[in-house]
């Protein structure tokens, strides 16, 4: 069933697991930008979102009405390919945690964030909702994507269960203000960022570059995310997840090219086919979120030139 959800105002306490990391932060810019007034936060200091009683503690004394449940343990192909277990352990016990705790203390509506990844390697593309478990996932990211998966059916769970009006989304590749941009542990387009601008200073042409440069990718602002996280909470309603995306993509050759037009004009793209490629495609069918009345807004050659500029702003900070 699709709705209005009315009951989210501006005075309801809303609680953002997760507010430092890239979407968690721009949940918060678009929360404050729409004068929301009470947004409960919790630092990793002040609150272990993988120990129960903790969470448990926490949501008893703060009782958030509404959730975004955006936290967790990511990073690109190499950080998944070398730490699995902290990458299915951390996820898994962060949103098991925070699910039941929202049950336990009367939480209205929590919104569960996982990631495009869940889909099979070979899915059909673009991915629709119902490829979920329809095949073998992707190697390389086979951990958070077994974490991530494991949250939606949590979610489900807990709504059939105990008729919590909790719901899932999916989004795709993020980027934006906040990113990871530590070329051990980062995503695609921030690592290229990195790369791009190291090369720069250094005064080197040559960048080399994973892969073969051929899988296709689809990248989504996360401002936009965070809109559609909000637009998400006011009117969505069902129990299966929904995908947030753009429906474009491009090859990560084309990815490159865009970069370097944007950080290094002069550089020259070289690509290591010795190093993991990761899923040939991955491009999310968004045409049910299309339905409901939300798009994107910010195209992606916007999107790399703001990044930049918010690299070069904040790179002494990291």
């Amino acid at each position: 069933m699709i709705r209005d959800m009315e009951q989210i105002t501006i005075q309801s306490r809303i609680y953002v697991a997760g507010h430092t990391g890239l979407v968690g932060s721009a949940v918060l810019r678009r929360l404050e930008r729409e004068g929301f007034s009470t947004v409960l936060t919790a630092t990793r200091e002040q609150l272990d979102l993988r120990d129960q009683a903790a969470v448990n503690y926490w949501f008893k004394a703060n009782r958030p009405e509404f959730v975004f449940l955006v936290a967790g343990t990511v990073g690109g192909i190499l950080a998944n390919s070398t730490r699995p277990a902290e990458f299915i352990y951390d996820n898994m016990m962060i949103h098991a945690t925070v699910v039941h705790a929202a049950h336990l203390y009367g939480v209205k509506r929590l919104l569960y964030l996982g990631s495009s990844c869940i889909y099979p390697r070979e899915c059909r593309q673009p991915m629709r909702e119902e490829e979920l478990l329809s095949g073998r996932l992707e190697p390389t990211n086979e951990s958070y994507a077994v974490a991530k998966i494991a949250g939606i059916k949590l979610c489900q769970a807990y709504r059939a269960q105990y008729g919590c009006d909790f719901i899932s989304a999916m989004p795709t590749n993020l980027y934006g203000p906040n990113d990871n941009f530590d070329l051990t542990s980062s995503h695609v387009l921030p690592a290229l960022i990195r790369r791009f601008h190291e090369a720069k200073l250094e005064g080197r042409r040559e960048v080399v570059l994973w892969g073969t440069g051929s899988p296709r990718r689809e990248f989504l602002h996360v401002d936009d995310l965070a809109e559609a996280c909000l637009f998400l909470m006011r009117r969505y309603d069902e129990a299966g997840h929904i995908n947030v995306g753009t429906g474009v993509d491009l090859t990560i050759r084309e990815l490159a090219e865009l970069v370097a037009s944007v950080v290094h004009p002069d550089a020259d793209l070289v690509f290591d086919p010795s190093k993991p490629d990761g899923m040939p495609q991955k491009l999310l069918d968004v045409s049910r979120l299309n339905a409901l009345g939300w798009r994107h807004s910010i195209e992606l050659a916007d999107g790399v030139g703001s990044t930049y500029r918010w690299f070069l702003e904040h790179q002494r900070e990291m």
